[in-house]
């Protein structure tokens, strides 16, 4: 896989094409040469399949014919360049790998092998095509040629023969001499992934929403903590339980949204505020290579049974269910708490679906105390009903509690009067 992660400042490498003195590239479109951009992220596994499986049978087969431009859409300057592109193309804030070529746009890593060749071929016997009107591209090419007169050579990938002169270490790292890098491919973008502060402004609105709501959710474990030391526990009112199914069915459904949008690579519809794209393509969005929106998907189930279990199953296995789903809403409060630091503090970027899932969580946390609390206190004084017992339900065995200590108050006056 490709170690990118410390890659792009602005660079134009050895490839043919020319830099006007406007600072606008002037590569005729007559010149036989198909020129395309193409906007990736160094932890997108798809992005990485494009660059190492896709294109390298495609360079040698055009060679110099082709020249493609990559730029990381996770540091500043290639964002902003992606962001200009979405505008300039009327995309919608899709996912990478975006390639775009002339005037077509190809999203995915089944969408640019299944085009690409088509489209060179067509470009090729139209006398090849200009690099891709995109606003800024030109100012990128044109924000390095300082760079370029200090080096004799450009830095270059190590799959050429070019030796890099630069004074300054060569920004493109190393591949596996069995994945290279095609050799007509440069990548540019900016190292610098800025401050805290620079990456909270990227979007200001979300990234401040999703600041509220993880001073929220930490401040939720420390009352549930609290809540859970002092509260005897209890079972909740009719209408209060129920919303705990309601609860993980919505956690389900998004979930399975995220799951289909991170294993088709589609644009996530988002919404106004945030960059959900942004946050599903970073490498973030996976743990030891599961998207996150697999396990949003197991880990709501497991509430779920949870609940089912603690209500219509008999003891001990409601009390242990009850218990269960306690912890499991506890981890995954706790879960949502680092995912929702990532998004304004690391990524950059809001994720309203993510933020969505990790009240939901939140408030499964809330609503899960107090029957894990009358649980666990019952386990801890040992004084659980046996499988082989009459099955009842805990609030059968409450309420039967209850009735117990009205007739002994009863019998004590009786006995107090006589």
């Amino acid at each position: 896989m490709l170690h990118l992660s410390l890659l792009f400042t602005l660079i134009i490498g050895w490839f043919n094409f020319s830099v006007g003195s406007t600072g606008t590239p002037t590569t005729p479109a007559g010149d036989g040469v198909v020129h395309a951009v193409l906007f990736y992220s160094p932890s997108c596994p798809h992005c990485t399949y494009v660059i190492q499986e896709v294109l390298p049978p495609i360079f040698k087969k055009y060679g110099d014919q082709l020249n493609i431009i990559g730029v990381d859409i996770t540091q500043f300057a290639g964002s902003m360049l992606f962001q200009a592109a979405i505008e300039r193309f009327k995309m919608e804030s899709g996912p990478v790998p975006t390639l775009i070529v002339g005037d077509q746009v190809l999203i995915g890593s089944a969408d640019i092998p299944a085009k690409l060749p088509g489209l060179i071929e067509k470009y090729l016997a139209q006398g090849g095509v200009d690099w891709p009107d995109i606003p800024g591209l030109a100012e990128s090419f044109s924000g390095v040629q300082t760079s370029e007169a200090q080096a004799t050579t450009p830095p270059v990938l190590e799959t050429t023969t070019s030796p890099a002169t630069s004074t300054e270490t060569p920004l493109i790292p190393s591949t596996p001499a069995s994945t290279p890098t095609p050799s007509s491919l440069v990548l540019i973008g900016k190292p610098d992934n800025g401050n805290v502060w620079d990456r909270i402004t990227r979007d200001p609105v979300g990234n401040t929403f999703s600041i509220l709501v993880l001073v929220g959710m930490v401040l939720s474990v420390i009352g549930v903590a609290f809540l859970f030391r002092r509260s005897p526990g209890s079972l909740l009112p009719h209408p209060w339980a129920w919303a705990i199914p309601m609860i993980c069915i919505i956690g389900i459904g998004i979930s399975t949204y995220m799951a289909y949008v991170e294993t088709t690579q589609i644009a996530v519809v988002c919404g106004p505020v945030g960059d959900c794209n942004a946050v599903q393509q970073s490498e973030y969005a996976r743990i030891l290579g599961i998207p996150l929106g697999d396990l949003g998907v197991v880990g709501y189930l497991l509430i779920l049974i949870a609940w089912i279990i603690g209500r219509f199953v008999k003891e001990p296995f409601a009390t242990y269910a009850n218990l269960a789903m306690l912890g499991l809403a506890a981890v995954g409060t706790l879960f949502s708490i680092y995912l929702t630091f990532l998004e304004p503090f690391v990524i950059g970027a809001t994720c309203a679906w993510c933020i969505t899932q990790a009240i939901l969580m939140t408030l499964l946390l809330w609503l899960t105390v107090l029957p894990g609390k009358l649980a666990y206190s019952g386990l801890r004084e040992g004084c659980l009903p046996q499988a082989d017992v009459i099955p009842e339900t805990i609030s059968g065995l409450n309420s039967r509690a209850e009735n117990n200590n009205g007739d002994s108050h009863d019998e004590e006056e009786t006995h107090t009067k006589v």
